[in-house]
């Protein structure tokens, strides 16, 4: 008998659709060969939907995800939307009502791929950053007194508890031992200067590494791994930190490993539904194109199956992706790849079939 999974489909805006088709597409060849039954449920949400309608979330919407085993995200930004207004309303609201407090992003350099650092390829690459997703600064605490006068004031807050700092730790811990390559663990803080926050970050980190006597842990300031990112990539295996930090430096890895076109990423709560996207946003630009490379949101398929548990099924996925960036692609940037958007998922979803 098959098992069965409910995946809540967000195609969303831009490009989000034509990504999203090929995801499915190699999640179905996946099916076929393994056994597994996707039942696929698409929710038109994003910033069309916002214009037609003017409602960005509805509370029904919101809780229907809940009955889904994982939730599939295409992107969310629209040019005629005012910034904010999206990211905000379905993507912090979707990650903070289902508790998806880990953002986990892969950061993995494939042979075929370019990286703009000088002497390195595919062996130094290969490390995890854990970011916190619900807390820090993006817990939206704060306001802004006599706004639009001289004497306007704007506070952001940046909330840090105990548990949640903790369970994001020993997520880290937990996934590094998982992982096992290096079981190494840096974090990645500011306690020169963060000193209130990053004093519980570090405390808690020290605490709960004497739990795992067979992971190996330091520490280094954010500014000074955005330096050995670039110098020194091969020396991280897993790297765990805070909302604000782990957004930026993710993006920095991301282009490290290629480029925003192929980096995948998940948020997610492992007691509950986590989401999947790619990280390379909506690019209005390119749609309708079919010149969008598709790769970062299939990899998201990949990293949604690992999370489910089905690592067999994500490894064949994953063994199309590499087939396809060194074989086949000229490059990895939208139009520049030497074939289409629908191409590219037709030849993973090919592999899967003839290797499955």
């Amino acid at each position: 008998m098959s098992k069965s999974y409910k995946i809540a489909v967000i195609p969303g805006d831009g490009t989000g659709p034509e990504v999203v088709a090929e995801g499915i597409k190699t999640l179905e060849a996946v099916s076929e060969k393994r056994g597994l039954d996707f039942q696929f449920t698409r929710f038109e949400i994003g910033g069309e939907h916002y214009k037609k309608t003017g409602e960005i979330l509805s509370d029904e919407t919101l809780e229907a995800f809940a009955g889904y085993d994982a939730m599939y995200l295409g992107a969310i930004g629209h040019p005629d939307v005012k910034p904010g207004v999206l990211e905000k309303g379905i993507l912090l609201k979707l990650r903070f009502h289902y508790d998806q407090y880990i953002n986990l992003r892969p950061i993995k350099l494939y042979e075929g791929v370019e990286t703009p650092l000088k002497d390195k390829g595919p062996a130094d690459i290969d490390f995890v950053v854990v970011r916190e997703n619900t807390e820090g600064l993006y817990a939206g605490a704060g306001g802004i007194l006599k706004k639009g006068t001289p004497d306007e004031v704007a506070v952001q807050e940046s909330i840090n508890t105990r548990k949640g700092v903790e369970r994001c730790i020993r997520f880290a811990f937990e996934y590094c031992r998982k992982r096992n390559k290096e079981k190494k663990l840096t974090l990645c803080g500011k306690t020169n200067v963060l000193t209130y926050a990053f004093d519980l970050w570090e405390r808690t980190f020290y605490e709960v590494a004497e739990e795992y006597p067979d992971i190996t842990t330091d520490y280094a300031h954010v500014d000074a791994i955005c330096m050995w990112m670039v110098k020194n990539p091969d020396w991280f295996d897993v790297i765990v930190t805070d909302n604000m930090f782990g957004d930026i430096i993710t993006d920095l890895a991301a282009m490290i490993q290629g480029g925003m076109g192929i980096a995948a990423g998940g948020n997610i709560n492992p007691e509950g539904i986590s989401m999947f996207e790619p990280i390379g946003g909506s690019a209005p630009k390119y749609t309708g194109k079919g010149i969008i490379n598709p790769v970062a949101a299939i990899s998201s398929a990949q990293l949604m199956l690992e999370t489910l548990g089905e690592t067999e099924a994500a490894a064949l996925i994953e063994g199309g992706v590499i087939k396809v960036l060194r074989d086949d692609i000229q490059n990895v940037a939208a139009g520049r790849m030497g074939m289409s958007t629908g191409e590219v998922g037709d030849r993973v979803a090919d592999y899967i079939r003839q290797n499955g």
